[in-house]
C-alpha cells in the first residue's frame, strides 16, 4: 500500500507545482481558461467526457460481497475440501451412502458462516446509514452569470465565487482573493488557518508540502475568512482528496489475526499433506485401497478442530453485540479480537484528544498577571466589531458571558470601527458608555506593540521601556510554548473630538495585555489514557498540527511530551533509524498523511499490534494501514470508511 501511496502523494511540484507557481496572466494563457467562466455547453461537454466531480469511494458492498466473505474463511476452505473427499469416499465408494459426516460439517460451516455474515451485514449497513451524504451546492459562473450548482456539477475550467463558509468543491487556482484564508485541517491536521493568494510566494524549487501551496485550494477544505475567485484546475479522483482516498481502495493489508489463523489453516494442510499419505500407505500395505483411503480421511478430520469456525464466530458477534449495547459499531469481526490484543494506540490530536474547538483560557495583564479588564476589553472588541466572527471572537464572547459581561452589551454604544485586514494584523472598535468614547484595539502582539507607547497596569500607567516589552515578549513567547495563541489587547481614552476613525488613530496607544487561546482536550482523554497505559497499550500521538500546541496538549492529558520529533526529520531518516525514535518518542508533529502511515506500518513490521485512531481525511491512509482502524461518528465519510470500528 505504502508505495502506491506515495507515488499519489509525494510529488506535489509535479501535481501542482506549474498551476501554483506561473503568474496569474501566465496561468490563464498557459491553459486557456476564461476568467468569466464556461458556458453551460462547454460545461456539459466537459461533464460529459471527464464524468462527475465525486470520489470514486468504495461503493457499499451487497449483501452476497459479505456472504461470501464469510463463507470462504480459512477454516471454512478446510471443511470444504474435507466435504468434497467425504462425498467421494462416504457416498460414490460405499454400496450403502452415509450422509452422517457431511451434514456434520455442512451444520458447522453453516452456523460459523451465518454467524460471522449477520454480524459483518449488519454493522456495515448501520454505517453505511451513518455516512450521511449532503448535497452541498457551490456558486460558479456560468454564461457570464453567477449560479448556484450541486458540487458533482463542478468541472474543468469552472470559476468558482468563495466566501466565508464556503466549502471548496475542487482544486482550484487563486485569480483573485481578498484577505483569503483557508481551513485544510482535515487534510493537513494544521489547526490554524493558511494564508492563499494570487501570486505564489514560492518558487518552483522551494515546494515541499501541500502546506506550501498559497495558490491552490484544494477540495474538502472550506473558507475561513475572506472572498476569491479560484478556477478549477483538478477535480473528481485527480484531486488531493481523491489521491488520498485512493489510497483506501488498495484494501487493508492482513491483520495479527487474520495472520494468526492462516498460520495455523497452513500447519493443518501441512499436517495432512504429510500424514494421510503416510497413514494411506501404511495402511494399503495390509488393507484394500478403498479402506486404506476412508481411515486416512478420518485422520484428516480427526486432526482438524471441526467447532473452531463455530466457536470463533459465536465468541466475535457476542463481543459485536456487547459493544453495540456501548455504541460501539464493529464493522468487521476480527478487528474485536485486534481490539483486544492491541498493544500501541496512535492517535491524531485534533478533534481526537482534542475538541476541535477554540477557548479563551488565560486573560493576562503585562506582568502576566490575571486582570478582568483586559477580558472587559477584549470582549467589547469582539462582542461590537461586524466582520466575519471568527473562532477566536466567539471564544472571546463565550468567556465573557461566563463572566457576567452580558450587561455592557447594554451599557456600552457602538461608534465606529476600523475592521481588520492582514497587513496591520489588528481590528478596531470605538464604544461609547454616555460619558467618554474610548478606541479598543485587539491583534498580533508584535503589531500591538508597534502603536503603543504606554501600559496600563492594575489601573497605573506608565511609558513603554525596552525592558517592558522585552518582558511582554518573553510572556507571550512562554503563552505559545504552552500551546496557546496570542492576541494582545490595547486601548486610547482621548478620542472624544474624533468623528470618523481611521488607521492613522491607531497610535499612542495604551498596552492593557494578553489572552491566550487554546483547543482544549476532551474531558475524557485523560482518564482514557491513564486506563489504556493501566491495561498496558502505548498511547503515541501523531498530528499534522505544530509542536507547541502539541505538547500543551499532550502533558494536560498525561502523555510524556519530553521528546517530540517533527515531519520534517522523519523523511531524512531510514526505516531503522524511525524504529530507534520510536522506542523512546511518543509524540510526532506536523506530519503528512504518508508520514503517519509509514510510522504504523513500521510499528506493525516490528511485531506490534497498533490500533489507530483519527477523524479526518488525512488519517485514511493510517487507518488503512492498521491492524485495527478507530473512528468517530463525526469523522469525515473517508475515514469511516476505512475504520474497523465506529465509536458512536
Amino acid at each position: 500500500m505504502s508505495n502506491n501511496t506515495q507515488k499519489d502523494d509525494v510529488n506535489i511540484t509535479k501535481l501542482y507545482g506549474l498551476e501554483a507557481t506561473l503568474k496569474k496572466e501566465d496561468f490563464i494563457q498557459k491553459y486557456q481558461v476564461k476568467e468569466d467562466g464556461l458556458s453551460s455547453l462547454q460545461a456539459e461537454e466537459r461533464l460529459r467526457n471527464l464524468g462527475p466531480n465525486e470520489i470514486k469511494q468504495a461503493k457499499p458492498k451487497k449483501w452476497y460481497h459479505y456472504f461470501l466473505e464469510s463463507l470462504f474463511t480459512p477454516f471454512n476452505c478446510i471443511l470444504l475440501g474435507i466435504v468434497a473427499i467425504l462425498i467421494y469416499t462416504d457416498i460414490y465408494l460405499p454400496p450403502e451412502p452415509s450422509f452422517a459426516n457431511i451434514i456434520v460439517i455442512a451444520i458447522l460451516v453453516t452456523a460459523s458462516t451465518l454467524l460471522d455474515f449477520f454480524e459483518e451485514f449488519r454493522s456495515n449497513k448501520a454505517a453505511e446509514e451513518l455516512k450521511q451524504m449532503v448535497a452541498t451546492t457551490t456558486t460558479v459562473i456560468r454564461n457570464n452569470e453567477k449560479t448556484q450548482i450541486p458540487i458533482n456539477q463542478v468541472t474543468l475550467g469552472d470559476v468558482v465565487l468563495l466566501s466565508a463558509g464556503s466549502m471548496i468543491p475542487a482544486d482550484l487556482r487563486v485569480i483573485e482573493a481578498k484577505d483569503l484564508y483557508v481551513g485544510q485541517s482535515s487534510l493537513t491536521g494544521e489547526s490554524d488557518s493558511v494564508k492563499k493568494n494570487v501570486e505564489s510566494e514560492l518558487t518552483l524549487d522551494e515546494l515541499d508540502s501541500i502546506a506550501d501551496l498559497d495558490t491552490i485550494c484544494f477540495m474538502g477544505t472550506n473558507v475561513i475568512s475572506g472572498s476569491a475567485r479560484g478556477i478549477v484546475i483538478k477535480t473528481a479522483d485527480s484531486t488531493y482528496f481523491g489521491k488520498v482516498a485512493h489510497t483506501l481502495t488498495a484494501g487493508k493489508p492482513k491483520t495479527a489475526f487474520q495472520k494468526g489463523i492462516e498460520n495455523i489453516s497452513r500447519l493443518l494442510i501441512r499436517f495432512m499433506l504429510i500424514m494421510i499419505p503416510i497413514v494411506f500407505l501404511l495402511n494399503a500395505w495390509k488393507h484394500d485401497i478403498i479402506t486404506a483411503f476412508t481411515f486416512a480421511v478420518a485422520i484428516a478430520i480427526g486432526i482438524t478442530p471441526l467447532l473452531l469456525p463455530v466457536i470463533l464466530s459465536s465468541s466475535l458477534s457476542k463481543g459485536a453485540v456487547r459493544m453495540s449495547k456501548k455504541k460501539t459499531i464493529v464493522k468487521k469481526l476480527d478487528s474485536i479480537q485486534n481490539f483486544g490484543a492491541m498493544n500501541i494506540l496512535c492517535t491524531d490530536k485534533t478533534g481526537t484528544l482534542t475538541e476541535d474547538k477554540i477557548v479563551l483560557e488565560k486573560y493576562l495583564d503585562v506582568n502576566g498577571e490575571e486582570d478582568l479588564r483586559v477580558l472587559k476589553h477584549a470582549f467589547l472588541n469582539a462582542y461590537f466589531q461586524t466582520g466575519l466572527k471568527g473562532n477566536i471572537d466567539e471564544a472571546v464572547i463565550k468567556r465573557g458571558l461566563e463572566n457576567e459581561m452580558g450587561s455592557f452589551t447594554e451599557k456600552y454604544k457602538k461608534i465606529d470601527e476600523i475592521p481588520f485586514d492582514f497587513s496591520r494584523r489588528r481590528l478596531s472598535v470605538v464604544v461609547s458608555d454616555g460619558e467618554k468614547k474610548q478606541l479598543i484595539t485587539k491583534g498580533a502582539v508584535e503589531e500591538i506593540l508597534s502603536i503603543c507607547s504606554m501600559v496600563d497596569c492594575k489601573g497605573e500607567t506608565s511609558p513603554i521601556t525596552k525592558e517592558i516589552k522585552e518582558n511582554i515578549r518573553k510572556i507571550s513567547k512562554q503563552l505559545n510554548e504552552d500551546g496557546l495563541r496570542v492576541v494582545a489587547v490595547c486601548q486610547k481614552n482621548d478620542v472624544n473630538n474624533i468623528e470618523h476613525f481611521e488607521v492613522a488613530d491607531e497610535k499612542n496607544m495604551i498596552l492593557l495585555g494578553f489572552i491566550g487561546f487554546l483547543d482544549p482536550p476532551k474531558e475524557s482523554a485523560k482518564a482514557s489514557i491513564e486506563k489504556l497505559n493501566r491495561a498496558g497499550i502505548r498511547v503515541i500521538v501523531l498530528t499534522g498540527d505544530n509542536a507547541e500546541v502539541t505538547r500543551c496538549v499532550c502533558n494536560k492529558v498525561g502523555i510524556n511530551s519530553k521528546n517530540i520529533v517533527l515531519g520534517s526529520k522523519l523523511d531524512k531518516l531510514t526505516d531503522i533509524a524511525v524504529l530507534r525514535l520510536l522506542r523512546k518518542t511518543n509524540i510526532f508533529a506536523k506530519l503528512s498523511p504518508i508520514q503517519k502511515a509509514r510510522i504504523v506500518r513500521l510499528l506493525r513490521d516490528s511485531g506490534n499490534v497498533v490500533g489507530y485512531m483519527g477523524d479526518g481525511i488525512n488519517d485514511s491512509p493510517s487507518l488503512t494501514n492498521c491492524d485495527v482502524g478507530i473512528s468517530v461518528d463525526t469523522a469525515v465519510d473517508i475515514a469511516k470508511e476505512a475504520a474497523d470500528i465506529i465509536l458512536l
